[in-house]
């Protein structure tokens, strides 16, 4: 990729004596970049999510103040992508085998000494197991801080370069998806297979909705025929950079604001 993790910031390069010598380690942000191995579409790799994850994550450490103590475990690229199954290609785990892993992960961080966790997940399909893991590790380690958090929701510039459909309705390897590969993987992305798909017979008049408050459980083979949701057609590796920058800056003050974060006390 275009980015990397800062070495002295990848977390399997420490040896377990740097661990242990470690100063504050209740302070100490450690960063889980969660993503999937699934389709998007005819024109991207099945690799979007954790690439996306692994990159923004990236911009942020290598901008990140060096007295911040903030380390990225490895990108975690199996998730639950059931929805995308009738795909070829899609590998998913079940919801509960997941939970299990991140648990456990989560128990091993714990056991060493840390006290903060970020679960950056860029996957749509699985927000809920991060909050369930996170509600979980805390009930049982009151002083165990775990922030479960989708890549895209830190402010950034997507508003502002995706039209209002565009940030409704494409979901998944539309404008922003795709301007954002051309930024980070541009060698693995087909813009002359990209073609626009959006969500046919939604409902109308209603307070359902695909996604949102109140949504209604689909499969990715009811809402489309190509595997995209969006128009990837109007993506620019310009609206990328764009747009990578600014979730980078967004998750660096992110690690900035869970390295100062302390647990409200009743």
């Amino acid at each position: 990729m275009s980015i990397s993790i800062p070495p002295h910031r990848f977390f399997p390069y420490l040896k377990w004596t740097d661990v242990a010598a470690m100063k504050n380690q209740g302070d100490v942000v450690i960063i889980q970049p969660i993503g999937a191995i699934e389709q998007h579409g005819p024109h991207l790799p099945l690799i979007v999510d954790g690439a996306i994850a692994t990159a923004v994550l990236a911009y942020a450490l290598n901008q990140l103040p060096a007295e911040i103590p903030a380390y990225a475990l490895p990108t975690l690229y199996y998730g639950k992508s059931n929805e995308h199954l009738h795909f070829p290609g899609t590998i998913s785990l079940s919801s509960h085998t997941l939970m299990m892993l991140l648990m456990e992960i989560g128990e091993s961080l714990y056991r060493s000494g840390f006290r903060k966790w970020i679960l950056m997940n860029a996957h749509g399909g699985q927000p809920q197991i991060m909050e369930l893991v996170a509600r979980d590790l805390h009930i049982a380690h009151s002083d165990f801080l775990i922030f479960p958090l989708f890549v895209w929701r830190v402010p950034n510039l997507s508003h502002e370069l995706l039209t209002e459909k565009e940030q409704e309705l494409g979901i998944h390897a539309g404008d922003g998806e795709t301007s954002l590969m051309l930024s980070i993987l541009p060698d693995h992305v087909s813009m002359e297979k990209a073609i626009a798909e959006y969500p046919q017979d939604l409902p109308t008049n209603s307070c359902l909705s695909m996604e949102g408050q109140l949504p209604f459980a689909w499969a990715t083979r009811d809402l489309s025929r190509s595997g995209t949701l969006g128009d990837p057609t109007t993506a620019t590796r310009d609206k990328g950079d764009r747009i990578l920058e600014s979730l980078g800056r967004g998750w660096m003050q992110v690690i900035h604001d869970v390295h100062q974060f302390r647990q409200p006390n009743a």
